[in-house]
């Protein structure tokens, strides 16, 4: 799938947090099977691409490893990915950010 090219349409990113202690939603997204579920409905309310983040950024929040944030995003990306979604990583590491570029080994 590619983003839509066109001036006459912006393209519109939804917002996936899968985290247990969200700001946004409260953690209602943590599980894959909830997480795939409300992007694909993202999707089918106009969503172009799903931009999913899996540290939350609430004041007060505690900061997570590395290691648990790719285990929260990763499996998600990889799912959505196989259902033809564009997706993007919201994460300031680069180990996770280059873990949701590279393609899995076929």
């Amino acid at each position: 799938m590619t983003l839509p090219r066109r001036a006459d349409r912006i393209v519109v990113m939804g917002v996936l947090n899968v985290t247990p202690d969200s700001f946004s939603d409260g953690g209602r997204y943590a599980t894959l099977d909830d997480a795939v579920n409300h992007a694909m409905q993202l999707r089918a309310e106009g969503a172009d691409l799903i931009d999913v983040g899996g540290e939350s950024t609430r004041p007060g929040a505690e900061r997570v490893a590395a290691e648990v944030e790719a285990s929260r995003v990763l499996p998600v990306i990889k799912a959505l990915a196989a259902e033809g979604v564009v997706v993007s990583v919201d994460t300031y590491r680069a180990s996770v950010a280059q873990a949701a570029w590279t393609p899995a080994p076929r």
